[in-house]
């Protein structure tokens, strides 16, 4: 009768061990996924800052244009320089620091879209080859970035949903912030309001 408990007893080890292991690996699997699309987010958004000093020196050259728009371009885009490369590599992991570098890359497409409306009223400034240009660029850019950051998002919830489930949780919970709940992307504060259009 002992053999017999002690064979059960191994085999449920065994089977548990394995578990473990095969949870553990689906973590690490999924949490390299996870880090190598906010890879792709940031390669996105460094494309976007590599435009905007091309962008700035070209709308200068636009006589009486909006100094405060410029500036507001060159303060934002400073902003996100100001995240360190260490900071942004925890950064899938630390929802508040993961919210500041959201809420900084918003200030800056703010400041973006600001500088393209104040352009539409200087006709020299849209006929320049090298500002239409860097205007598609730009715009191509944003479409990447709300893409990679929608490819983002998927990646996450894959991680998250495979890491609260049942009995990876308990697994996940063995490793402290190892294995930490991947934060979202959020749409900007106000997206759900219309713009107002006027004429």
């Amino acid at each position: 009768m002992g053999k017999i408990v002690g064979l059960v007893l191994a085999v449920v080890l065994l089977v548990g061990g394995v578990s473990c292991v095969g949870g553990y690996n689906k973590l690490v699997r999924l949490s390299q996924a996870v880090d190598g699309q906010w890879a792709q987010v940031e390669n996105a958004y460094q494309r976007r800052a590599d435009l905007i000093p091309n962008l700035v020196e070209t709308v200068k050259g636009a006589a009486k244009f909006e100094k405060d728009t410029l500036t507001a371009v060159t303060e934002a885009r400073a902003r996100v320089g100001q995240i360190s490369p260490q900071a942004t590599e925890k950064i899938v992991n630390d929802p508040a620091a993961f919210q500041r570098f959201q809420q900084a890359q918003d200030g800056l497409s703010s400041a973006l879209s600001r500088l393209l409306v104040v352009s539409e009223q200087y006709p020299e400034l849209k006929a320049t080859a090298n500002f239409r240009d860097l205007q598609v660029q730009l715009e191509g850019t944003e479409n990447r970035i709300s893409v990679e950051r929608m490819r983002f998002n998927q990646t996450a919830q894959e991680f998250n949903t495979a890491r609260n489930s049942f009995p990876t949780v308990i697994i996940a919970g063995l490793f402290g912030s190892r294995f930490a709940e991947k934060a979202y992307f959020h749409a900007t504060a106000g997206a759900a309001t219309p713009p107002q259009v006027k004429f």
